[in-house]
């Protein structure tokens, strides 16, 4: 497979996060865990595929995501958002906001909803996808960007809605192995001939030994990952949140289907422009890393930290639920150049074979009705 060459600029930026990243190591005796890897290679300040200036969004990027696509998928979001927010303080807030572009088109939505937000907030590691979101904000949505506000870090309490799209398969997850013998280990990071490479070893973390003894397939040669990351992000907003809503979209399955016997690779992949790869040292900065979402260890993660598990369903049904179809209604559907990029995209967002089943919405909600209507039609727990 021929990939595009990076830019000599890019080339230099992943050289130096290599030598920063085979620094760690030589630190740790030769060896470090796959997360600490994967954090590195997305967030090392200044160098990390989500600290750096690469172009990650849409046609010229790695990837596409849902609010890239269409409008339709903000518009839909906020009819839910608008049962939410005036049971709050009327705020929104997002992390990993990517473009901005989500948050723009749920700024246009919900103001002509009648339901703008009191603020807008978003919490993001990357200068400059802040940059981008500013630009696009001031672009889409001039009049609302006075409600945007950007933090560092998530503020000690909160009272409105939290939403993520896409951000819990970008956390850094820990990879485990069971060797032929039977025995469990973690698969770390090492440096061989100059490169990096996979060195699995015994436990250092008895609560990640443990996950995997409960959680791996007895299968000799099974690779999977475990997320800590994910279940300490979500345990940290339940004790951030005093009232309101967490709505986390993201493609995933449940436990019995993530750790599936015939599952046996895994679900570790790397994004580079427009091409998956499954090495996941290759140009390290430049290209995103990625897994699928254990969705049952979120949903008791909540669980855990006292939220109320709201629902959780596909992407397709919980948008067909929010009123997708009789959003799409309201456009012309004889002025065919307007309306044909749109169904297109409604039937990405829609269709199992794309976004539609493989895309998972969960809800979690503190001190707010349990009765949503993106989780009105369908088993609302279908598969955890």
């Amino acid at each position: 497979m021929s990939l595009p060459e990076p830019s000599a600029d890019a080339l230099a930026t992943s050289h130096a996060l290599s030598h920063r990243i085979a620094a760690d190591i030589a630190a740790a005796d030769g060896w470090i865990s796959f997360a600490h890897f994967m954090q590195e290679a997305l967030y090392a300040p200044g160098l990390g595929y989500y600290a750096a200036g690469s172009r990650k969004f849409g046609a010229d990027g790695d990837f596409v995501t849902a609010p890239e696509l269409t409008p339709l998928f903000a518009q839909t979001l906020a009819r839910q958002l608008a049962e939410l927010l005036p049971q709050t303080a009327g705020n929104i807030m997002e992390f990993g906001a990517g473009t901005g572009r989500l948050a723009a088109d749920l700024l246009l939505a919900l103001d002509a909803l009648g339901c703008a937000p009191t603020q807008y907030f978003i919490v993001d590691l990357s200068p400059d996808l802040i940059e981008r979101q500013r630009d696009t904000l001031a672009r889409l949505a001039p009049a609302l960007l006075p409600r945007v506000q950007w933090l560092p870090a998530l503020p000690d309490s909160f009272d409105g809605i939290m939403l993520g799209n896409e951000v819990l398969d970008a956390m850094p997850c820990e990879l485990v192995v069971r060797r032929q013998d039977g025995r469990l280990q973690q698969r770390g990071v090492t440096i061989r001939n100059g490169a990096f490479c996979f060195d699995d070893r015994d436990f250092g973390d008895s609560a990640l030994a443990a996950l995997a003894a409960e959680l791996v397939p007895d299968i000799p040669g099974y690779v999977t990952e475990i997320s800590l990351a994910n279940r300490a992000f979500i345990h940290t907003l339940a004790g951030v949140l005093q009232r309101g809503a967490i709505l986390m979209i993201d493609y995933g399955h449940n436990a019995g289907e993530y750790y599936h016997p015939e599952r046996s690779m895994g679900t570790l992949l790397g994004h580079y422009r427009h091409h998956t790869l499954h090495d996941p040292f290759y140009l390290p900065g430049l290209m995103d890393l990625t897994t699928h979402v254990d969705f049952s260890a979120v949903a008791q993660s909540g669980l855990d930290a006292g939220l109320d598990l709201i629902g959780y369903l596909s992407q397709a049904q919980f948008l067909i639920n929010a009123g997708i179809t009789e959003q799409l209604s309201f456009l012309d559907a004889a002025n065919v150049k307007d309306y044909l990029p749109v169904a297109k995209a409604a039937q990405r967002l829609l269709s199992p074979q794309e976004m539609g089943e493989t895309f998972k919405v969960i809800g979690f909600g503190k001190q707010v009705a349990i009765d949503w209507g993106g989780f009105s039609s369908g088993d609302r727990c279908y598969t955890l």
